[in-house]
């Protein structure tokens, strides 16, 4: 019974090899996320991570380094000089934002990046 189960037993380790060599990975089967940066807005996507993630340092009430990211007209005259991609990115000659934290996530900097390169209008 024994010489009857190893051929079997073979075949199996075979077939495993072979899923392998081909590069199917049964293990995760989740889509890796992409980054939209097709239709970015001020409205839809730059002041809701703004909010999320910068005004609660730069705000109309305590503009921490005098920015304030609390306004759609404030943080157009940062992003259009430069500050606010260089910082969230973090840039050499640019502050490191945010502070003491973290990065941003790569799509939040290639989102913010895109709005300004395309303007950064009110949108």
């Amino acid at each position: 019974m024994k010489i009857k189960l190893l051929p079997f037993l073979g075949f199996g380790f075979l077939l495993m090899a072979c899923a392998s060599e081909n590069g199917e990975d049964q293990t995760n089967t989740t889509p890796t996320p992409t980054c939209n940066t097709a239709n970015v807005t001020y409205a839809l996507t730059v002041a809701p991570l703004l909010q999320k993630s910068c005004t609660s340092c730069h705000n109309s009430n305590f503009a921490s380094g005098g920015v304030n990211l609390s306004t759609y007209a404030t943080v157009r005259t940062v992003a259009l000089n430069g500050r606010l991609v260089g910082s969230i990115n973090h840039e050499a000659g640019f502050r490191a934002m945010p502070q003491g934290g973290s990065k941003l996530p790569d799509c939040d900097i290639s989102q913010v990046r895109k709005w300004v390169t395309d303007g950064a209008l009110n949108n």
